[in-house]
């Protein structure tokens, strides 16, 4: 799990194909003597499992899975990426809990000063912007932000300089693509209203009629 708040604005090294796959190779001011083979690090808000170590570098394999849903498929060295440790126990929850399993990308509409903050405005896929509230959260490459406007499929968030100077925000233009997470509390809340919303008879039952049914015990004479 992650937290959404970027610790360092890594930089992509190189990348080397292997069949289908990729083995990414990230530069960062981590403090990697932390880090361990087989911890996660989110890379733009993709969960991925540390292969191997090397001075101020780690790389990471990537699957064709996580390649095709996410933005790592356009990856190219020299690519600034967010990055963010895998969360502990002891560790400040500070923004939103994140999974780092993106549920699809966006794009950038818009980007946009107002005052003292930048509005940067998303366009989603429907069966990403149907779970978006005003005032939820959402993690946009892996940057745990705040939801200030929806008009479907686009929704828009505003962002303080600080946030965009650090992050990969800072770069982004219309029609660049993006990460998106939702919340995940909105697919349970989703799942559990859609199950206390079935009839009774067709609720899930663990009793001796269904053991029965399903060949585990003998059905009663």
């Amino acid at each position: 799990m992650f937290t959404g708040l970027i610790q360092d604005l890594g930089k992509i090294q190189s990348l080397e194909r292997r069949g289908e796959g990729v083995f990414l190779t990230v530069t960062t001011g981590l403090a990697l003597n932390e880090v361990k083979i087989g911890d996660s690090i989110a890379v733009d808000g993709v969960c991925l499992t540390v292969v191997r170590l090397s001075g101020r570098a780690f790389t990471a394999e990537v699957s064709p899975e996580t390649l095709n849903r996410t933005t790592l498929v356009k990856a190219a060295a020299g690519r600034p990426v967010n990055l963010e440790k895998s969360l502990r126990v002891s560790d400040f929850l500070g923004g939103h809990l994140v999974s780092g399993h993106v549920d699809g990308t966006g794009e950038v509409i818009r980007v946009l000063v107002e005052g003292n903050a930048w509005r940067y405005r998303f366009r989603a896929p429907r069966e990403i912007s149907r779970y978006l509230i005003e005032k939820g959260s959402v993690a946009v490459d892996g940057i745990s932000l705040t939801v200030a406007e929806i008009a479907e499929p686009e929704f828009a968030v505003a962002v303080i300089p600080h946030t965009a100077q650090t992050t990969t925000l800072g770069i982004k233009k219309a029609g660049d693509p993006v990460n998106l997470e939702i919340d995940p509390i909105a697919k349970y809340v989703e799942k559990f209203l859609r199950q206390s919303e079935r009839p009774a008879a067709q609720s899930s039952r663990l009793d001796a009629g269904f053991l029965a049914q399903h060949g585990f015990m003998k059905p009663r004479e």
